[in-house]
């Protein structure tokens, strides 16, 4: 299973919001670069980022912050935030993203999904599903909508997606433990790479994921957990790939 520590951009700097709420945002550095830098020495494969400003806005924000990073640390990178169109997707793509998450694009225009997957290839793309109470959830989570997280996750398999990325924003933020009932049904239901967010809190909840049915997660995601320290990326890392420690 890959993990992916995760960097939310706002401002410039990286902050960790409270089931997604603006108003609760904690900063814990003002230098994305050396955190990037700190999640590379522990063995990290993968960043986890959001533009949270082009999440709320719809339109993107980091691109230069997010370029940077790549260059110094040449991570993979996952990105979401205010990727509406394809000359969006495509500028992520040149500043060094690996895998771009379409979120609120998703829902609004499912036709633009499968023109992504067409235009970058499957690999490259994402749906996030951000769910509140079982219904996705848009525009920096600030609006929830009528669809149910298996609807958008059938659209995103129908429209050739490779990964879904499934976000209970219950528990984003609150440091409790993943949806594990809905990560389950997602991976029974859809040939999709899962990666699991909201609520990866512990080393305990990383086991758990390695462990559930029917089988373990492409991936997981945690913020809060790392940058206050209730597990390190290292600890993190030596979970998900085993076969690698030294």
């Amino acid at each position: 299973m890959e993990f992916l520590p995760a960097i939310d951009l706002k401002e410039g700097k990286c902050v960790r919001l409270v089931q997604g709420d603006a108003q609760r945002k904690t900063v814990y550095s003002s230098d994305p670069v050396a955190v990037a830098e700190s999640f590379l020495a522990a063995g990290a494969r993968w960043i986890h980022m959001v533009d949270l400003d082009g999440a709320f806005s719809g339109v993107r924000h980091h691109t230069e912050t997010v370029k940077a990073v790549f260059q110094a640390t040449r991570l993979k990178i996952e990105l979401g935030g205010g990727i509406r169109t394809l000359s969006d997707a495509e500028n992520c793509l040149n500043s060094g993203v690996s895998r771009m998450v379409l979120g609120t694009a998703a829902w609004q225009n499912p036709a633009f999904m499968a023109e992504a997957v067409k235009e970058f290839g499957k690999e490259h793309v994402a749906v996030g599903v951000d769910a509140r109470g079982g219904f996705v959830s848009v525009k920096g989570w600030t609006e929830t909508t009528d669809q149910t997280v298996f609807d958008l996750a059938k659209l995103a398999q129908d429209s050739g997606v490779g990964t879904l990325i499934y976000t209970d924003i219950a528990q984003d933020g609150m440091l409790s433990q993943p949806d594990y009932s809905t990560l389950s049904e997602i991976m029974l239901r859809f040939d999709l790479d899962l990666v699991a967010s909201g609520g990866v809190a512990s080393l305990e909840h990383i086991s758990t994921l390695l462990a559930l049915k029917p089988h373990a997660p492409y991936g997981c995601i945690s913020g809060k957990a790392i940058y206050e320290e209730r597990f390190s990326v290292r600890e993190a890392v030596a979970l998900c790939y085993p076969k690698e420690k030294k």
